[in-house]
């Protein structure tokens, strides 16, 4: 299982090719970030963090799929 600080990093950096590869992609990047909870102190855990990273791969898959 990956840590905290591992999957920060994988965000980061999927979220920085989304960018500068893909930027007809990024209006999901901002889609996405709704869906992160806008409690005062939501609950970030391995879990959470581990669904948003899988969820950014997605939208590279299903784009690539889409435009092959």
């Amino acid at each position: 299982m990956k840590t905290e600080e591992q999957l920060n990093k994988e965000i980061l950096e999927t979220t920085t090719m989304i960018r500068n590869e893909y930027p007809e992609l990024l209006k999901y990047l901002e889609e996405l970030t709704i869906t992160i909870p806008v409690d005062n102190s939501p609950e970030i855990n391995i879990k959470a963090l581990t669904d948003y990273a899988q969820s950014l791969k997605n939208i590279i898959i299903k784009y690539g799929l889409q435009h092959k």
